[in-house]
């Protein structure tokens, strides 16, 4: 039976090899339990964060975890929902897309308009096709949004748009989700995103939210000091 399921695409934890990042899994998931979220995939960079017991840990708070992870392709960050592979570091460029990309498969181009050097950006259009989906980012406000491009760069190419909370800090978790038509189930999933069976929910962040959220990415993604406020 279908439904709208409440759904976080790209999501990071303290496994991630890259980010500081200061709360686990287990937390993360606990949190999207408590927002009332169907299904979650943690998506940290370069490292699948999934195993038998993640998974079992978010069936008990009726969580769907899903495998995922943040590519560094060409120096430019891609998400892959369901990846059928473990390491992350097998695959370089954004030529490797062909090889990734699959029926089982979901591939979303995650910020690609913010400034950063690791946004897709330019080299987002010349391989679009590659791409299943476009993210509308939590990270703006009503003054500033750089995901402006990313939804006609969507409703361009027929792409469906999917929104995430990119979760660096908890508390960002429930400001920006996708509700997708489907059931409760992996390839069910991917196969309604894909067929654009879904939505994004979003609540623009206050000035004081998008600057706590600069300083915690100067702090610890930067400046690799240990807090979070």
């Amino acid at each position: 039976m279908t439904a709208n399921l409440k759904v976080d695409f790209h999501t990071h934890t303290s496994d991630d090899p890259q980010d500081y990042i200061g709360f686990s899994a287990e937390q993360l998931i606990d949190r999207a339990a408590e927002r009332g979220f169907d299904a979650l995939a943690i998506t940290n960079h370069d490292a699948v964060t999934f195993s038998r017991r993640l998974e079992e840990y978010a069936a008990a708070r009726n969580v769907l975890l899903i495998p995922g992870v943040e590519l560094t392709l060409s120096h430019k960050h891609v998400v892959v929902i369901n990846p059928g592979f473990k390491k992350a570091e097998d695959f370089r460029s954004l030529d490797d897309l062909a090889a990734i990309r699959n029926d089982n498969t979901l591939i979303i181009a995650p910020h690609p308009y913010y400034p950063g050097s690791r946004c897709l950006r330019s080299k987002l259009e010349p391989c679009l096709d590659s791409f299943d989906a476009v993210e509308f980012s939590f990270f703006y406000n009503h003054f500033i949004n750089p995901n402006k491009r990313a939804v006609a760069t969507a409703r361009k190419s027929g792409k469906p748009l999917v929104g995430s909370s990119d979760c660096h800090n908890i508390w960002q978790v429930g400001h920006t989700y996708s509700l997708v038509e489907a059931e409760k189930g992996i390839p069910s999933i991917i196969a309604a995103v894909k067929n654009g069976r879904v939505e994004v929910a979003t609540t623009p962040l206050s000035m004081g939210s998008m600057f706590r959220v600069g300083i915690n990415w100067v702090l610890g993604d930067k400046l690799n000091v240990h807090l979070r406020i």
